[in-house]
């Protein structure tokens, strides 16, 4: 699956991968309900580092449809909210 990180680029995640970050996903939606900042941005943070972390950088002249996109590490509460669907950032 290519995951695009706004703002840094795209990644292709393995679909083995996918049952991590929707935990992490279900992790950063519970961080958004409970409105806590500080939770928030370990929530976030901690998704985006695991895509980093398990997905395979392609070249930034690379033309893949993304068929995920992630806010970047600075959005707020408010801004990744409304990316939220309903299912999370990403479906199950």
């Amino acid at each position: 699956m290519i995951v695009r990180i706004m703002g840094e680029g795209q990644l292709d995640v393995a679909a083995e991968d996918l049952a991590v970050l929707n935990d992490l996903d279900d992790a950063l939606e519970t961080a958004i309900e409970s409105g806590s900042e500080e939770e928030f941005r370990k929530a976030l943070h901690g998704l985006l580092e695991n895509v980093r972390k398990v997905g395979r950088a392609l070249p930034p002249d690379s033309l893949e449809p993304s068929e995920l996109i992630l806010p970047p590490a600075d959005a707020s509460i408010d801004e990744v909210s409304a990316m939220l669907g309903d299912e999370g950032l990403i479906p199950d």
